[in-house]
């Protein structure tokens, strides 16, 4: 911590002290600090291993295009490290999902999704300048935008499938290659990257949006799809109610058809989000369930917490009604027999906002949404 204070006040030209740990993760380091005169600044501090140079060259390019995130006050590119403002102690999303006010909730939700949607809109002609940035910053990683991680995810469920000895089901190689564009060339636009309920802030101000360690430019059907599944990657994953669900999706889709129209069009936009949560199903398989062996919660302190097992079988029953990949659909219903058919889980609750509500079932991969106007 000392080293990080020093290189950050260098940076700075100005002392810091009263370091608080804000958390991190297993790849950076967060502190709140404050100046000589008073003014606290958030100091993020990265590690030398690959992943976590990675995170700093997506942050301090993310961070320094200037249209979401805190103000970036400085960068070290060789400690690494990032000085930027403090956009204080707001509740996240993720507080009031958790907490007791459906309207607190849903107001979050809609504050979130129309952000998200505008950021996006916002950013369609900046992508040369995070090319710029990026090189500015680089640390010798492939791009978030260069990484074939979807390709990867695919042939890793292959091998999951065989070692679950559940034959792949024939065609699920070419339904899996095919879902992997998802609308990247056609719709691209910024994001942050981690989008998760705990990385954004409802301030006075609206929404503000922290975390920009997978910052890059992706489809955005894979960003919409977080307002579907819901939470894609995350691990603040309950039910939303349908028409919840429905109301955000469509506020995200609402701010983007302005630099996008053939997304008005509702067999373009339901065709992309398809896609998208296909993707994000294949992600999450790949990514808990060797985890499952032994259930657990998906957050180490935070409560209430869904489990591993729980969030799986949410994603294989929503990606189990993706009609145009009827193979993925049916690895998805083989998961659910051969592997969950040996769990003894409960089905996924909703968010405690809105009461823990069974009817709150989000809204199915096959479902419809309002039209656009």
């Amino acid at each position: 911590m000392e080293s990080i204070l020093r290189a950050a006040g260098e940076l700075l030209d100005a002392e810091l002290s009263g370091p608080v740990d804000l958390g991190g993760s297993s790849r950076s380091t967060v502190l709140r600090c404050e100046t000589a005169d008073g003014v606290s600044v958030i100091v993020k501090a990265f590690g030398n291993e690959p992943d976590s140079l990675r995170c700093f060259t997506a942050e301090a390019a993310g961070l320094s295009l200037g249209i979401a995130g805190p103000e970036v006050l400085g960068v070290d590119p060789e400690f690494p490290l990032l000085v930027m403002t403090d956009l204080g102690n707001a509740p996240t999303l993720a507080d009031v999902l958790l907490g007791k006010d459906p309207a607190v909730a849903e107001d979050g939700l809609l504050a979130w999704a129309r952000g998200l949607g505008r950021l996006a809109a916002e950013s369609v002609h900046r992508r040369a300048d995070l090319t710029r940035l990026w090189t500015r910053y680089d640390k010798g990683m492939p791009s978030w935008e260069d990484e074939p991680w979807i390709a990867k995810n695919a042939a890793k469920l292959i091998g999951l499938l065989d070692s679950a000895g559940i034959t792949a089901p024939p065609g699920l190689a070419e339904e899996l290659a095919r879902i992997g564009t998802a609308g990247a060339e056609e719709y691209p636009a910024f994001t942050p990257g981690d989008t998760c309920p705990d990385n954004n802030l409802l301030t006075p101000e609206g929404l503000r949006l922290i975390d920009f360690e997978v910052a890059c430019y992706q489809s955005v059907f894979l960003t919409a799809a977080y307002c579907r599944m819901p939470f894609s990657s995350c691990w603040c994953v309950f039910r939303l109610p349908a028409e919840t669900a429905a109301e955000i999706e469509q506020a995200y889709r609402g701010e983007v058809v302005g630099v996008y129209p053939a997304l008005a069009d509702d067999e373009v936009w339901q065709a992309g989000m398809r896609q998208a949560v296909a993707v994000w199903t294949v992600d999450a398989t790949v990514r808990l369930l060797p985890r499952t062996v032994e259930d657990g919660p998906l957050h180490r302190t935070r409560r209430p917490v869904p489990t591993r097992r729980q969030v799986l079988v949410h994603r294989w029953e929503m990606a189990s009604g993706l009609e145009e990949f009827p193979a993925l659909a049916e690895t998805m219903r083989l998961l659910l027999h051969e592997v969950a058919g040996d769990w003894d889980v409960a089905p996924l609750p909703g968010y405690p906002a809105f009461g823990n509500q069974e009817a709150g079932e989000s809204s199915p991969a096959t479902a419809d949404v309002t039209p656009m106007d």
